[in-house]
């Protein structure tokens, strides 16, 4: 076969699977609201659903949601319950209100854009804002711009913005009952290294790509859900070693596509939790 043809139909093998998705993403993003029962969470966090589920009020003592008209302030019960609590905790220790941003979709599931995982409602975006907060309706909240905490070149931390009580924040959710691991941008990581290496909340501390600007709260599967797929639990150690350099390596800065081939599927339960009433 001609090369020219060789890379068209590894384009389409590439683009079938991919317009698929979408249009799965679609389906459960169109869905407004949560199925009846008891919360059920199906499969992990990077492919599944949730059954059940309960809507974070859009403010309360120690938070503000931002962005609500994305409809993805939903979760386990369990993170609600933790959202609030750690609110609580982090208003108490003097901190502003936390402004939390993407939890999970009504029915959990795949998201169009935004995320790859955040599909069976045990994840939570929580922004690091340290700011003053005026008391705004949720329709203002709609485009608070986001601040990144981290140089353009992702070398380190911006010191015009990173204050040590980015690091307490971060710290209160690493060693917060019930949380697996916490997200952040490589440089955000670095820092924490840099100031508290060898300390034992580092180890749920993770880096990922993004999360600059805010940090990816996940829980463990909470009891009573046997169907739930956690994640491995962390490497041990605090993470403060060469795997972490590897960040900024060209293989890092620019991940390769997923070659092609059938996209994975979410469980078969799903589909009831998806058409459920």
């Amino acid at each position: 076969m001609p090369r020219a043809l060789l890379v068209l139909a590894w384009l389409l093998a590439a683009l079938v699977p991919a317009a698929a998705q979408r249009n799965e993403a679609a389906a459960w993003a169109a869905v407004r609201g949560p199925s009846s029962g008891p919360p059920q969470i199906v499969g992990g966090t990077g492919l599944g659903c949730l059954g059940g589920a309960v809507a974070l009020p859009t403010e309360g003592p120690g938070w503000q949601a931002v962005r609500v008209s994305r409809n993805r302030h939903w979760g386990h019960p369990s993170l609600i319950a933790f959202l609030r609590d750690f609110a609580g905790r982090a208003r108490a220790q003097g901190f502003q209100a936390l402004w939390i941003g993407d939890m999970s979709q009504p029915r959990g599931g795949p998201m169009p854009w935004g995320h790859a995982s955040h599909q069976v409602g045990l994840d939570a975006d929580i922004w690091l804002d340290l700011s003053t907060k005026p008391e705004l309706p949720a329709a203002a909240r709609e485009s608070i711009p986001e601040i990144s905490l981290v140089l353009p070149d992702e070398t380190g931390v911006d010191r015009r913005i990173w204050r040590p009580l980015h690091a307490a924040l971060i710290r209160l959710a690493a060693e917060s009952p019930g949380v697996d691991r916490v997200l952040v941008n490589h440089a955000i990581k670095r820092e924490l290294c840099r100031t508290d290496r060898g300390a034992a909340w580092l180890q749920r501390v993770r880096p990922w790509r993004g999360h600059d600007s805010h940090m990816h709260v996940r829980l463990r599967c909470p009891p009573g859900q046997p169907e739930c797929r956690g994640l491995p639990p962390p490497p041990p150690g605090d993470g403060c070693d060469a795997s972490l350099e590897w960040w900024l390596t060209p293989e890092a800065r620019h991940p390769q596509p997923r070659p092609p081939g059938p996209a994975p599927r979410l469980p078969a339960a799903c589909a009831g939790v998806l058409s459920a009433r």
